[in-house]
């Protein structure tokens, strides 16, 4: 079946994965309450002349529109401008995302192959370590000179604020170290190292065996420089305008994203669970908000975007729509920016976003600008950035207990660790920490005050019920109930989130007092006073 023009680009426009974020009207630098994004398409405004009113109604100030995909336009520039100016009328702003370099997939959901999902012949695709070739992520010329070439035209278009979807990346998927290992890139990293042609075999055993040697290291530094100096020229072709990076699940180092790069410029924390199958599991949850508050660490709040994604449109429920909200707020991602897949998710779920949005956006205001403190550490080091396959250990943050997130190894608290940021302390014959370092069995490590424990709400529930002792002066929730429990000792204010998908009656600890919590499905609660 072929599609038609008319719905191949209606469905293009609400792609998921291909949406960026950046800020609204005003300004992005300075925003100080939480703001609601969407992602539409000049279609959609055709066929549905309500939808704007139905999404500004609800809370959301900025619609994005798709823009220059992988050396394709789905839009004329015409049309583009004429759906900003209706944009503009209703008193909303509108902004462009592009996709750069194309997808190593469908990501459109386009089953009938109406829109070329892979770049023109003129781009050469990616090489994997075994030889393979793939479309997608692959950073060849004319790629930047063309995604310059069409910022430039959108710039003089009369847009502003345009995001790099997170298909910027040189990596196929999270957990995969990435680069294009292809000929000609064999040729340029060993001339640029000095190396003989034999490293390139010892290169592609450390990719294979995840070893984090000089050599890989060197090959990731190669693959950040590209794409960090691909970004750089498109940056300066929207001159006085913003450019920002959508960044995958858990996305750094070995996808070619040297988060350092990217702190001064808008920037989405990357998220993962687009449907009610993954994010449905507390697992899933954990995960999500892990990577987020990873991400938190390199990108300032005012520039951070979430990804609150529907993939395909009606996989993901509105009532886990909304849940995915309490996200932004834990990490203090002051934007959020509604995504689904090639078509827009169902209506009636704004009705359920619209009162979602205005209970987050009251606890973000409370708490925003706060740092959340607790014995519990979320950690992710160098090895988990570079050379892991994305798995952290991250269902402590359902354990009820306060956590902080730590940019160096903690020196006091409960250490969570990957597997390989395990592996990586084993190196080392002491840590000299003061913190006790929890990984997973299967880390198979022996290191000095540490315990293996396995990932299990179980297993945590046991750990908190030997730790309780020293907890007394922690606020804590005491039952064994999966739960995010976030203390702002600054605001003397604590952040529950349910992860179940039934009301819950909780008990807030602390020191001498009990306060009972009453939470909705999925639902948070503010609560305050606390200290």
């Amino acid at each position: 079946m072929t599609m038609n023009r008319r719905t191949c680009l209606y469905n293009l426009s609400w792609l998921g994965a291909a949406c960026l974020l950046a800020p609204s009207l005003p300004t992005i630098s300075g925003s100080n309450r939480r703001r609601f994004h969407v992602c539409l398409n000049v279609d959609a405004l055709d066929r549905d002349p309500g939808l704007l009113s139905l999404v500004k109604n609800a809370g959301v100030d900025t619609v994005w529109l798709a823009g220059f995909f992988y050396g394709h336009w789905p839009y004329p520039v015409e049309k583009l401008q004429a759906a900003r100016e209706t944009i503009e009328a209703a008193g909303m702003a509108a902004h462009i995302v592009n996709v750069p370099l194309g997808h190593p997939g469908d990501s459109l959901d386009a089953k009938d192959g109406g829109f070329p999902l892979t770049p023109p012949r003129s781009w050469k695709l990616a090489t994997r370590p075994d030889g393979s070739s793939y479309a997608g992520t692959s950073l060849h010329p004319p790629a930047t000179h063309e995604n310059t070439a069409a910022l430039k035209v959108l710039r003089e278009a009369g847009f502003s604020r345009f995001f790099l979807d997170d298909d910027f990346r040189l990596a196929p998927a999270p957990g995969q170290i990435g680069g294009c290992f292809c000929p000609e890139h064999r040729i340029e990293f060993l001339q640029r190292g000095g190396y003989g042609d034999a490293k390139w075999e010892e290169l592609l055993a450390d990719v294979r065996e995840r070893r984090l040697t000089p050599l890989l290291r060197n090959w990731i530094e190669f693959q950040c420089d590209a794409l960090t100096q691909s970004f750089r020229e498109q940056q300066k072709a929207v001159g006085e305008g913003r450019l920002g990076i959508m960044v995958m699940y858990l996305g750094a180092e070995k996808a070619g994203i040297r988060l350092s790069d990217y702190q001064d410029v808008p920037f989405r924390v990357g998220e993962l669970m687009f449907d009610d199958a993954s994010f449905g599991r507390v697992k899933g949850k954990t995960d999500e908000l892990f990577s987020a508050l990873m991400h938190r660490r390199f990108a300032k709040p005012e520039l951070a975007f979430s990804e609150s994604t529907a993939f395909p449109a009606d996989r993901l429920s509105d009532r886990n729509m909304a849940a995915k909200l309490a996200v932004s707020t834990l990490a203090d991602v002051r934007h959020t920016m509604f995504m689904s897949g090639i078509t827009p998710f169902p209506r009636a779920h704004w009705e359920t976003l619209g009162p979602a949005m205005k209970i987050q956006a009251e606890h973000h205001g409370k708490l925003m600008g706060h740092t959340p403190r607790g014995p519990f550490k979320h950690y992710w080091g160098e090895a988990g950035r570079w050379i892991s396959d994305d798995q952290p250990f991250s269902l402590f943050l359902a354990a009820g207990i306060p956590f902080e997130v730590a940019d160096q190894r903690p020196r006091d608290g409960w250490t969570f660790l990957s597997d390989f940021d395990a592996r990586a302390l084993d190196t080392h014959s002491k840590n000299g920490a003061g913190t006790l370092f929890i990984h997973r069995p299967s880390a198979k490590v022996k290191l000095l005050e540490s315990e293996p424990l396995e990932e299990s709400l179980d297993a945590l529930f046991a750990l908190k019920q030997r730790i309780k002792p020293k907890l007394e002066s922690i606020p804590y929730v005491e039952e064994n109930i999966p739960a995010v429990c976030a203390w702002y000792p600054s605001a003397q204010s604590v952040l529950i989130w349910n992860l179940t998908e039934e009301p819950q009656k909780l008990t807030l600890k602390f020191k001498a007092s009990r306060r009972p919590v009453h939470l909705n499905a999925l639902g948070t609660a503010l609560v305050e006073e606390v200290g």
